[in-house]
């Protein structure tokens, strides 16, 4: 095994790396993500990691320095649920801008380590709210938190929970539409990360390809959202904001290009469609 102070080493190795992979220089998520044990987390190693192309392939043993790689560890791998990718994380995290003292809802929570890694950033100062559909991982989150005062661990749908409002409200789950709800409690100046998926999953690895997944970055402007594209993703569906109709509009929508262009997400229906890259119910992002 390797010996703890060597592994501090290493996880400040892990923590250069991935943001280093994503073009990101922020010395507090570098310090989130050397600081925050991602051992604690997962349960007893050995553990199964996500090789794309292959499958899930054990570590060797229960050493914790293989967990620090920028890849997926199979929390559930018979439900396909995963510790996503950390240089995902690393760099959605910065596009989401935290700042101590704000308060960060975690929708879909899973079992608590980017979590943590949020509470980290918004500090002692700072609330993390988190939200996890299913009860055995809310279960383990909440164990595994219960050291982490500024964070609420709440079983439940992160689509229809209430919470209190929100700077930052981070989706860890694939979309096909925006909720009310996230946006009803957003304040003024917060940040909600969307990530917008089709049943088909992700067409490439690389986030600059065309994807059948994209996250947007939506911030509020009074009664105004501003939106932009700030990354591709494959991410497991979200429970409650998916439908056939919404799906069916974002496969051709992304079949039509444009993503990148997306510069607001109305909340009404009522916009020109040569303004529009999708438009459901009641909602559109837009172009200006």
């Amino acid at each position: 095994m390797t010996d703890p102070d060597e592994l501090k080493i290493v996880r400040r190795s892990f923590a250069k790396q991935i943001l280093a992979s994503v073009g990101v220089e922020d010395h507090r998520i570098e310090n989130a993500f050397a600081d925050v044990p991602r051992e604690d987390f997962l349960g007893p190693g050995p553990w199964p990691m996500r090789r794309f192309g292959i499958g899930y392939v054990d570590t060797p043993n229960a050493d914790p320095v293989y967990l620090y790689t920028d890849d997926l560890v199979g929390i559930s791998p018979e439900r396909h649920i995963n510790n996503g990718e950390p240089s995902l994380h690393a760099h959605l995290l910065w596009c989401a801008h935290p700042v101590a003292g704000e308060h960060i809802v975690h929708i879909g929570a899973g079992v608590g380590y980017y979590t943590a890694i949020m509470a980290h950033l918004a500090g002692p100062s700072g609330h993390v709210t988190g939200i996890e559909l299913e009860t055995d991982l809310a279960a383990r989150a909440k164990s595994n938190l219960s050291a982490y005062p500024n964070v609420e661990v709440i079983e439940g749908d992160g689509t229809k929970v209430e919470f209190e409002p929100a700077d930052i409200i981070y989706v860890n789950a694939g979309a096909t539409r925006p909720s009310d709800i996230w946006l009803d409690r957003l304040k003024d100046g917060g940040r909600l990360v969307l990530p917008m998926t089709t049943d088909d999953g992700y067409a490439s690895q690389s986030r600059r390809s065309r994807p059948r997944g994209a996250v947007f970055v939506i911030t509020r402007e009074g009664k105004d959202f501003a939106a932009r594209w700030v990354s591709g993703v494959a991410i497991y569906p979200c429970a409650g904001l998916r439908d056939e109709k919404s799906e069916d509009a974002l496969a051709k929508a992304f079949a039509s290009g444009g993503w990148d262009r997306v510069t607001r997400l109305h909340r009404s229906d009522d916009i020109a469609d040569d303004r529009c890259w999708l438009k459901g119910l009641g909602w559109a992002f837009a172009y200006d």
